[in-house]
C-alpha cells in the first residue's frame, strides 16, 4: 500500500486498520495516516526496521541504537514496524552432523553470528564484509591448552575489498588479530584484560593497550602463535612471522587466569583467513624446539570448549521493552552475569558499534550497525542458542514479528518501565555520561507510539515488568501519550490547490493566425470519406483501399486521421494536394 493509497482512507478505516495492527487508533487523521505509513513501512522493511532513520521536524535523521548507553536515540522505524504478514518459523539447521568433540576446529558457537566458518571448520571471514567493511569478526577454537607448550599457526589468505571505503576516516580498512583468550573473555581479541593478540598493523594488544610490536601483516604471510605454561606458573605468549621469531609479547601468570585455559582465538576485518588444523599435516613453518601444535596434542592435554544448545527447544531469547534509557541494557549485562551457564548472546546496535574498534565517522558506523542487526536477528532465529535483544521494542507489531521467528525458543519479554521521576534521571545521567541528546520531539513521538506488550500464549512464554507493574505502567504510559500530544506541534496541513487541467495543444495544431475559426465546442464533428490521393502519405506505405475517417478536433483545429487497409499494396500515393487553409492533417493511426 503506497502513502497516497493511505491517504485516501475515511478515519472509520484508519482506526480499523491500525487496530488489527495492535496501534493506538486515537488521534487526528494526519497522525493515524503518519500511523499506518510507519506501520506499512516497516512491513515492508520486513520488520526490522526499527534501527532506521526518524525524520524529525526540527533535526536530522536520528538512528536508534538500542543499547543503554546509546538507548536514547528513536527507534525511527519502530514507529513502524511489521504488521499483518508473519514470518514462518525457520527450519532447523542442520547441525545434525554430529562432528567429533575432539576435532580441532573453529567454533561455530564461540564466534560472532556475522563471522563465517568455512565447512572444514579451519578457515573464515566476515560474513557481511561487503555491506558493512567496518564490522570486525572474531572466533575461538573449539580447544584450548592450560599446560604445556603448545603452538598453532594462522595464514593471512587475502583482503577481500577491492575498493577504499567512502568513509575517509577509516584509514585502515583490513584488520587481522591473532592470539589467545580465555572462554569467558569479549570475543573483540586484545579488547579485555584476559585477551593478548598480535595485531596487523605492527602491535601488541590486551585490555585496549595497545603497544608497538613487530610488523604489519600482508597477504600470504603465517603468524605462529605459542603458549608456553611452565611449572612455576608463568605463562608467555610469543609469536613468529613467517617461521622468523618476533619476540615474546605478553607474559602472565596460571594466578591470573584462575585456572581457566586459553584458546586460539582470531579476530579479522575485511580479510579472509586459514588455520592449519590437520594433525596429520606438516607445519607451514617449524615451530620452536619443544612446542607441540594444538591439532596434534592428545584429547587428554586439550581442554575442550563449552558446547551450545542443539535444538531450538533448548534455547532461550530475551525480547527487552522499554522507552530509551529506561534501564534496559544494564538489566540484560546484570541476568547475563547471573546466569553466565546459559551463554547469552547480547544483540543491539551498541553492541555492533562496539564491534566497529577502528576508524569511520559514527554516523557511518551508526547506519552499518543498525543495519547489520536486522540480519543478524534472522542469523539468531536460524541459530540455536541463547540470545537478549537489547532493543526498545516499543511497538507491538515489530515486537510480534521477532516473536514469532524465534519460534521454537522459550521466548520471554522483559518490560522496563521505571517511574516518570526515575526515568527523567536516567535520561540526564546518559547526557551527561555520553554527551548526547535525543530531540524532545523525537521522544514526544516515541511515547505517542509506545505500546506494552500482554500475555499472549501464542507468541510468548513469559511476561515481566521490571519496576512498575504492569497496571502502573500502562496508567503511567496513557500519562506520557496524552501529555506528548498536547506538546507535539500540530501536524502543518497543506491547502489543496486547484489545478487547472488545461488541455495540451497538439503540436501540429493550426497557426495562431486560424486560431479564431475553429470550431466552437456546440458544433458536432464533421466526419468526412476521402480518397487516399488526396494527403500526403510517406512513401513506406503501400495500402490497396483506403478509408478516411475525419474528425474535426475541437481544440486544436486539427483533422485527426483513422487509415484503415487492406496489407495487400498494389499501389502508391504520388499526389500531393493542400486539404484546407483552416485545418492540416496528421497521420495518426494505421495498420
Amino acid at each position: 500500500m503506497k502513502l497516497a493509497d493511505i491517504k485516501k482512507l475515511k478515519v472509520a478505516e484508519l482506526r480499523s486498520r491500525l487496530k488489527e495492527l495492535g496501534l493506538d487508533s486515537r488521534g487526528l487523521k494526519a497522525e493515524l495516516v503518519e500511523r499506518l505509513w510507519s506501520a506499512v513501512e516497516g512491513e515492508q522493511s520486513g520488520g526490522d526496521g526499527e534501527e532506521e532513520s526518524l525524520k524529525l521536524h526540527d533535526s536530522s535523521p536520528i538512528l536508534l541504537v538500542q543499547t543503554e548507553p546509546a538507548d536514547v536515540r528513536p527507534p525511527s522505524s519502530e514507529i513502524g514496524a511489521t504488521a499483518a504478514k508473519s514470518p514462518q518459523p525457520p527450519a532447523e539447521r542442520s547441525e545434525a552432523e554430529e562432528q567429533d568433540e575432539d576435532k580441532v576446529r573453529l567454533d561455530k558457537y564461540g564466534s560472532h553470528l556475522h563471522f563465517e566458518v568455512s565447512p572444514d571448520g579451519s578457515s573464515g571471514q566476515p560474513r557481511f564484509w561487503a555491506q558493512f567493511p567496518l564490522l570486525w569478526s572474531g572466533c575461538r577454537l573449539t580447544h584450548g591448552v592450560q599446560q604445556g607448550r603448545v603452538g598453532f599457526e594462522v595464514r593471512l589468505e587475502r583482503k577481500l575489498l577491492t575498493a577504499q571505503p567512502d568513509d575517509h576516516e577509516v584509514r585502515e580498512p583490513y584488520g587481522l588479530r591473532v592470539g589467545w583468550s580465555v572462554a569467558d573473555s569479549s570475543l573483540l581479541l586484545g579488547e579485555d584484560e584476559l585477551s593478548f593478540c598480535y595485531d596487523g598493523r605492527g602491535k601488541k594488544v590486551s585490555d585496549r593497550k595497545e603497544e608497538n610490536f613487530g610488523e604489519p601483516f600482508s597477504e600470504g604471510d603465517i603468524i605462529g602463535c605459542y603458549a608456553s605454561f611452565s611449572s612455576d606458573g608463568a605463562v608467555e605468549l610469543s609469536f613468529h612471522k613467517n617461521g622468523r621469531f618476533v619476540g615474546v609479547a605478553f607474559s602472565t601468570d596460571t594466578s591470573v587466569l584462575r585456572g581457566r585455559a586459553l584458546f586460539p582465538h582470531v579476530l579479522c576485518k575485511s580479510c579472509s583467513f586459514k588455520l592449519l588444523l590437520d594433525p596429520a599435516a606438516q607445519p607451514w613453518y617449524p615451530g620452536p624446539p619443544g612446542f607441540t601444535p594444538l591439532a596434534t596434542l592428545p584429547p587428554g592435554q586439550r581442554v575442550c570448549s563449552t558446547s551450545g544448545p542443539t535444538s531450538r527447544a533448548q534455547c532461550e531469547v530475551v525480547l527487552m521493552v522499554g522507552l530509551p534509557a529506561s534501564g534496559k541494557s544494564v538489566w540484560a549485562r546484570n541476568y547475563m552475569k547471573q546466569h553466565p551457564e546459559k551463554q547469552h548472546r547480547l544483540l543491539g546496535t551498541e553492541e555492533l558499534l562496539a564491534y566497529m574498534i577502528s576508524g569511520g565517522q559514527r554516523d557511518s558506523r551508526l547506519q552499518q550497525a543498525s543495519h547489520c542487526l536486522t540480519e543478524i536477528i534472522k542469523i539468531a532465529a536460524q541459530t540455536p542458542g541463547n540470545y537478549i535483544l537489547d532493543q526498545c521494542n516499543i511497538l507491538f507489531s515489530a515486537l510480534r514479528h521477532k516473536l514469532r521467528l524465534f519460534t521454537g525458543f522459550r521466548r520471554r519479554v522483559v518490560v522496563v518501565f521505571p517511574s516518570a521521576d526515575e526515568w527523567k534521571r536516567r535520561l540526564l545521567q546518559h547526557q551527561m555520561r555520553d554527551g548526547e541528546h535525543i530531540p524532545e520531539t523525537a521522544l514526544l513521538k516515541l511515547q505517542v507510539s509506545c505500546s506494552l506488550p500482554e500475555q499472549q500464549d501464542d507468541l510468548l512464554e513469559e511476561l515481566q515488568y521490571i519496576e512498575l507493574p504492569q497496571e502502573k505502567a500502562l496508567k503511567l504510559l496513557q500519562e506520557y501519550k496524552d501529555e506528548a500530544r498536547r506538546l507535539l506541534p500540530p501536524v502543518p496541513k497543506h491547502e489543496k490547490t486547484r489545478r487547472l487541467y488545461r488541455k495540451r495543444p497538439h503540436p501540429h495544431g493550426p497557426p495562431s493566425s486560424h486560431r479564431s475559426s475553429i470550431q466552437t465546442w456546440s458544433q458536432p464533428p464533421r466526419y468526412v470519406s476521402a480518397n487516399l490521393t488526396h494527403f500526403s502519405l510517406k512513401p513506406q506505405l503501400h495500402l490497396l483501399d483506403v478509408k478516411l475517417i475525419l474528425c474535426h478536433s475541437h481544440f486544436s483545429g486539427a483533422c485527426l486521421i483513422r487509415i484503415r487497409g487492406i496489407t495487400t499494396a498494389r499501389t502508391r500515393a504520388t499526389h500531393e494536394q493542400t486539404w484546407s487553409k483552416r485545418t492540416r492533417m496528421m497521420l495518426l493511426h494505421y495498420q
